[in-house]
């Protein structure tokens, strides 16, 4: 039953690109909500490799407008989906190994809904988000790569 839910654009609770560390527990404690029955999380860390190279660190470069395409993305998922609440933070600047680069919750009455919305959260801010990212090797070359 969605009658329940608020507007969509009151289903985006936080939605932003940042250049401070960010974690999945700050947008787990945005999107709870007696209400929900579910709450799905994502985080996506910095790994120590990529096509079978060793990477030592990342750099995330984003687009001036990417904090509008993250709340855009979220508020097209909120119409989409009947969940309670979307919140979605991406990091940019120089991310070491085992550091968070994006973090999701998404809370919803039942789990079914709530993790095809993470899921699809997620696969939209990967395809949508105008960020570069820069990874470095340990030999100290680097390669660049681009999201949208």
């Amino acid at each position: 039953m969605t009658d329940r839910l608020a507007p969509p654009g009151q289903r985006v609770v936080l939605a932003a690109v940042r250049d401070a560390e960010i974690t999945v527990a700050e947008c787990e404690r945005a999107v709870a909500d007696s209400a929900a029955g579910a709450v799905v999380a994502f985080t996506g860390v910095v790994r120590d490799h990529d096509g079978g190279r060793a990477v030592s660190g990342i750099e995330y470069v984003a687009h001036p407008g990417a904090g509008s395409v993250v709340t855009q993305v979220a508020h097209d998922l909120a119409v989409r989906f009947p969940v309670d609440a979307v919140a979605v933070l991406h990091r940019v600047g120089t991310l070491a190994v085992g550091d968070v680069a994006l973090a999701a919750a998404v809370s919803a009455a039942h789990r079914a809904e709530a993790f095809a919305a993470a899921a699809e959260l997620v696969e939209e801010i990967k395809r949508r988000l105008p960020v570069w990212k820069r990874q470095v090797f340990p030999d100290g070359s680097h390669e660049w790569t681009g999201s949208a």
